[in-house]
């Protein structure tokens, strides 16, 4: 009996070292679980970001593919415009040419004839001529510089010749081309004054048309949409069997 009680405390301490030990392995499993869970959120939290990150990507790449494509687009523009702005410049300088052409055939054509009435009169002095070959000669170098895209020189020319010869009749096209050489310099109040001048000196030239056509383009880059159309307007309604009032009422179609 006594050997009984005496293998008992062994026996007590074996169990309770067996409790503690199970103890400890469920701790440890609890602690291992909670871990897993715990890498798993992170992994899960790490595939979600680097998927936006990967999704954020391909939308910059895209963006990028799709602001090449409009800067290619505005390069094709901006040489379109620029040639059929330099297409339209070689148009008006060729018509301004066969028109002078044309002019100085009829006004070399039809001198006055002398009176004939069996009595001599006496020679009446004549005033001092205008050498027009030289005339000429000053009008070709400053449009030469309006064709060649020398605007500001071309203005200057242009300005000058207006001045030194008011009666010439090259004068309206010298005054029209100056208010195009302020057009393409984006000085659009100059361009205005100076085929202003052109409609008001010389109503009856065929630059005058086309003057009223290019101060409503002037206006029209200012902002000026009801200015524009009312210059149009009055384009059709002064000179309605014009090419300019063709081209007008074209433009007043889209209004």
């Amino acid at each position: 009996m006594r050997a009984r009680w005496l293998f008992l405390p062994f026996f007590l301490v074996a169990a309770t070292g067996a409790h503690a030990g199970l103890f400890d392995d469920d701790v440890a499993r609890k602690q291992i679980a909670d871990l897993r869970a715990q890498t798993a959120e992170r992994l899960d939290k790490l595939d979600a970001a680097a998927k936006g990150n990967i999704d954020l990507s391909n939308q910059i790449e895209a963006l990028r593919t799709d602001l090449a494509k409009l800067v290619g687009q505005v390069e094709v523009l901006t040489y379109e415009q620029q040639s059929a702005q330099k297409r339209q410049q070689d148009f008006y300088v060729d018509l301004d040419t066969r028109l002078r052409k044309l002019e100085g055939g009829a006004s070399s054509g039809s001198a006055p004839a002398a009176a004939d009435n069996g009595e001599e009169s006496a020679p009446a002095a004549a005033p001092a001529k205008a050498d027009p070959a030289a005339e000429s000669q000053e009008y070709e170098a400053a449009l030469n510089l309006f064709k060649a895209a020398k605007y500001k020189d071309a203005a200057a020319s242009l300005d000058a010749f207006v001045k030194k010869h008011g009666d010439s009749q090259l004068a309206p096209a010298a005054q029209y081309w100056l208010g195009n050489a302020y057009y393409a310099q984006q000085d659009y109040k100059r361009a205005i004054a100076a085929q202003n001048q052109v409609v008001a000196k010389w109503p009856k030239n065929p630059k005058a048309p086309e003057a009223l056509l290019s101060i409503a383009a002037c206006q029209q880059e200012q902002g000026d949409a009801k200015a524009g159309k009312k210059t149009l307007e009055t384009l059709v309604a002064k000179y309605p069997g014009s090419p300019a009032a063709d081209r007008a009422k074209q433009q007043l179609k889209h209004k």
